[in-house]
């Protein structure tokens, strides 16, 4: 690759950025608000709860994907595989995102759901270890945060504000407007990755082996015992592993949390819709920040705000509970969940983002999917972990925003880590 020195982007990096924009469309509608709401909807009408189907849906997905994380991993630093994995878990994604448009019973819906999930989260796996494909270290928080810009700008915002608009022009009773809004979601996750599946290669690999179950699963052992063995890398993952569960949890939930207080459909969307928007500015700015605060000192401040904003949700779900069937407390409730998303947006995109490049910083480029599996694994664990915590309180206590306030303590405890081994972390720098 030329001009690496250069501020301009290369073709390959924009073409893996561009899968940002193409993969960040499921995470908004399907993950995040569209399709929870329509998933509500029908559990209502059949007396089901939403948000501990959705909860425990959310955590069967990542747990299938954590386990097979390292696995696909070290066979996807073999010559040649990373880009089929890729594309084999694309397509699941786009494929059981598009056939829930044609189905019903939640039931139906939910397994579409998780095994669309799947797909998503496997081919995020294989996207996020190109990094060290496409860029250099140098370059590698730049690259990353406008990944995630982008992908609130086009993979989020555009496509979120049709959506809004077709749900707004058809009502938002009607189950043929969320129907196309699922085709929408699929085709565009569909298109707009085709520069990543044409121009992206993989540049570093292990070359092929004649046995590559048994080359992979050595290789797999090697990397889980140098990660041991790497201090900078075992603690910045421990610490990973409890954030990283806080952040997807609260994406994964929110929409559904808001619904079980009351609060109105249309006002989260556009909530959450502020968050996409807010988020694009914030994302770029991480990756600046990053270059004179240092990585895991912007990290510490990201958890540190997520940590007040789990305290917001609590108050918010406190607070209908407390006073149920009173307009002033559904305000007051709904002004903080404005409050929430935009503290929200200030934060989701450069934490992913720098803790994405932070890590490729720490690993062999040879030797990408392996680690990131290993980097993966940690985060989808921690996300089966993060759902059970809000339906296992919500279960026992019958209160929601018990559910939510128990996140803050994986925040703390990703805090309390990061802080206290900043010093050896930012030798990595």
């Amino acid at each position: 690759m030329k001009n690496r020195g250069d501020k301009k982007f290369t073709k390959v990096e924009k073409s893996w950025i561009m899968y940002d924009w193409a993969n960040s469309v499921y995470a908004t509608n399907i993950l995040a608000v569209i399709f929870p709401i329509y998933f509500n909807s029908i559990c209502r009408a059949n007396g089901a709860d939403n948000l501990v189907l959705w909860s425990y849906g959310t955590s069967a997905a990542t747990f299938l994907v954590a386990i097979l994380a390292p696995v696909l991993g070290a066979l996807a630093d073999h010559k040649g595989y990373k880009k089929k994995l890729f594309a084999a878990f694309l397509f699941i994604g786009v494929a059981f995102t598009l056939s829930n448009a044609f189905v019903d019973s939640y039931q139906l819906l939910l397994t579409g759901y998780v095994l669309s999930h799947i797909g998503f989260s496997g081919s995020c796996l294989f996207y996020d270890s190109f990094l060290t494909d496409v860029t250099t270290n140098e370059r590698m928080d730049r690259v990353s945060s406008w990944g995630y810009a982008m992908g609130y700008i086009g993979g989020s915002t555009i496509p979120f504000v049709l959506s809004i608009i077709l749900l707004l022009v058809m009502g938002m009773d009607n189950m043929l407007a969320f129907k196309l809004v699922i085709i929408l979601t699929s085709l565009w996750w569909l298109v707009f990755s085709i520069p990543m599946l044409k121009n992206v290669k993989q540049v570093h690999y292990i070359e092929g082996q004649k046995n590559l179950v048994r080359s992979s699963l050595s290789n797999l052992l090697g990397t889980a015992r140098d990660i041991f063995k790497e201090k900078k890398i075992f603690l910045f993952l421990i610490a990973y592993f409890f954030y990283i569960d806080g952040v997807n949890t609260i994406i994964s939930v929110s929409t559904s949390y808001g619904s079980k207080l009351g609060l109105n459909d249309i006002s989260m969307i556009l909530a959450l819709l502020m968050t996409q928007i807010v988020a694009v500015p914030f994302s770029i700015l991480f990756a600046r920040l990053s270059e004179k605060m240092g990585s895991v000192n912007l990290l510490c401040g990201a958890v540190g705000v997520y940590f007040f904003i789990t305290l917001v949700g609590f108050f918010m779900g406190f607070n209908i509970e407390q006073h149920p069937g009173d307009a002033g407390a559904r305000t007051l409730s709904l002004v903080l969940f404005w409050c929430m998303a935009f503290m929200v947006g200030t934060v989701q995109g450069g934490i992913q983002a720098i803790s994405r490049s932070y890590f490729g910083k720490l690993i062999p480029s040879q030797r990408s999917n392996e680690y990131f599996g290993f980097f993966d694994i940690f985060g989808k664990f921690a996300a089966v972990i993060g759902p059970l915590l809000v339906a296992f309180f919500t279960q026992a206590t019958g209160r929601d925003s018990l559910g939510v306030i128990s996140l803050s303590i994986l925040f703390l405890l990703g805090f309390v880590l990061l802080f206290a081994c900043r010093r050896t972390l930012s030798r990595a720098e």
